[in-house]
């Protein structure tokens, strides 16, 4: 209990706070910026059924409030808002954007559709923004804020406003701007560490001077938005939920502008974990964090590094000898979690060429995929061909399978098969068959610098389509000797970018599967879009 001389010193608000950190575990919202933030990473964005599919993923992972996009940013981006706020029920969908009428009463026009719509404003208050970025005063600054806010508020009942770049600005003046936009109508105040440059320490200065200085603000949530370029963005927000913040503004594996956002999985199993230190819960159902990892990972083309907290495929693996022997003894000796607390399964069930249908959707399942019926035959089918070429079937094979199911885009040009003759020293002899809209076209050259490069020139030479390859990466789905090797690629035509994924226990088939994609991708195209300004 605290002593009566430091209660006499607090504050209204923060003896509200305490008072109900001490009953119950306190209540933290999980704001998802994966879809807004996080496509913001380079190369990482998605189209309108990628966004919708992450966005009922994370309906279902928990999520309070999904930042579906920024509405004014592109046609693109108003159209996917939109979407995604008629069809997400049970989170809250927000849209971005800067205090100027024009952006407010667009983000309203994408959001009117949704269940719970949110319009979150912004404007930066830090003193290097307002001189160098929007050559205002402290006294304009402050206008305009609150003039936005209560804009947004005659169109709905949540507002969020953000002072970009909150982390760097006097402490002084962030109070005068907070107490002004909760007056005018905010009901969420979030604080952006928008370069990253805080530290914990900092981070718990700032939220608590708030929660002690500004009077109004038990009549909204506070928030956190944290960068990662010092690495520091999970501890950043939990100090700020420990000083006092009730919202973290966070992206699936970490993603988003230069190092990336709050991590969500790191922070919402840190307050799990440490349910006895912080004392807060969220909603999130955490046996679904990593099938969504995958999934964003898989969609945006950005891997999980394998020594990633919570979601890698070493966090929960011990190879020294010490460590396995108190794993044997008692897992708690070295897990501070359950690996199915994340959606990870201690061993892989391997299946065979023996296994039916039903066990294949039971493990699909499990691993996150709802299947159609459709879907599933697919699926089933390729599994009895790839169980003949590989003795046993690991989950991160059945991971592929089913990952190749959820793409939209109608394919031109099908992949077929290809023969190659090739000895060092010299340009491979490659045949290429595809189905083009249906009908067999082969071709035949003799050119590249290996198997793979003459695989990918077949391909350029078939498809009529000359490209830049930006990116080109393997790696193995599962282990042995027989895995599936699994490529990604990022190629680049007419200045559009798009990428492929190929998944094989044939590596050059993996890699033409690939090539293929990301050049149906290229042959349909995709709108421009325009990047919002950064929180």
């Amino acid at each position: 209990m605290p002593s009566a001389a430091l209660v006499a010193t607090m504050s209204t608000s923060a003896l509200r706070l305490m008072d109900a950190c001490m009953s119950s575990p306190r209540p933290i919202r999980i704001f998802d910026t994966t879809l807004r933030d996080g496509e913001q990473s380079p190369g990482a964005s998605m189209n309108q059924t990628e966004k919708l599919e992450i966005a009922q993923a994370l309906v279902q992972l928990g999520v309070d409030i999904i930042e579906a996009g920024f509405p004014i940013a592109s046609p693109g981006d108003f159209a996917s808002v939109r979407e995604i706020a008629a069809a997400v029920k049970g989170s809250t969908v927000c849209g971005l954007a800067r205090c100027s009428d024009a952006d407010i009463d667009r983000a309203w026009e994408a959001l009117q559709p949704a269940e719970r719509p949110r319009i979150h404003v912004f404007l930066a208050t830090s003193s290097i923004h307002r001189e160098f970025k929007l050559r205002m005063t402290e006294e304009e600054v402050l206008a305009r804020a609150v003039a936005g806010v209560t804009r947004a508020r005659r169109h709905c009942d949540d507002i969020e406003f953000s002072p970009e770049d909150a982390a760097r600005t006097e402490i002084d003046f962030l109070c005068r701007v907070v107490e002004a936009v909760i007056a005018a109508g905010a009901t969420t105040v979030n604080i952006p560490d928008t370069v990253g440059y805080s530290t914990p320490t900092q981070m718990h200065r700032v939220i608590k001077s708030l929660v002690d200085r500004v009077p109004n603000i038990d009549k909204a949530v506070i928030s956190t938005h944290c960068h990662d370029d010092l690495g520091l963005a999970v501890a950043n927000s939990l100090a700020a939920v420990e000083a006092g913040a009730g919202q973290i503004e966070c992206t699936i594996n970490g993603i988003g502008e230069r190092a990336g956002n709050c991590a969500l999985e790191e922070v919402v199993m840190a307050l799990r974990t440490r349910g006895d230190y912080y004392h807060c819960s969220t909603r999130i159902v955490t046996p679904k964090l990593v099938p969504t990892s995958r999934l964003v990972a898989n969609i945006t083309g950005i891997r999980v590094p394998r020594n990633k907290a919570i979601v890698g495929k070493n966090a929960f693996a011990h190879e020294s000898g010490i460590h396995q022997d108190g794993m044997l003894k008692e897992p708690r000796t070295y897990e501070i979690m359950r690996p199915e607390d994340v959606g990870l399964e201690r061993t892989d069930l391997v299946l065979g060429k023996h296994s039916g249908r039903a066990a294949l959707a039971d493990r699909a399942k499990a691993l996150g995929y709802q299947l159609s019926p459709e879907q599933l035959q697919t699926v089933f089918e390729r599994f009895k061909v790839l169980a003949d070429r590989k003795k046993e079937i690991y989950d991160g094979d059945i991971a592929a399978l089913c990952e190749q199911q959820f793409s939209d885009l109608p394919e031109q040009f099908v992949y077929e098969g290809y023969s190659l003759s090739s000895e060092s020293g010299a340009a491979p002899t490659v045949t290429l068959r595809v189905l083009q809209n249906g009908e067999p076209k082969s071709v035949t050259i003799t050119a590249g610098d290996g198997p793979v490069d003459g695989i990918f020139l077949a391909i350029e030479k078939l498809t009529g389509i000359t490209v830049i390859c930006r990116d080109f990466r393997v790696q193995a789905v599962t282990v042995g000797k027989d895995a599936q090797g699994e490529v990604t690629v990022e190629l680049e035509h007419a200045g559009q970018i798009q990428r492929g994924r190929g998944v094989s226990t044939d590596s050059l088939e993996a890699a033409a599967r690939a090539f293929l994609a990301a050049t149906n991708r290229l042959i349909i195209g995709s709108s421009p879009r325009l990047h919002p300004q950064r929180l």
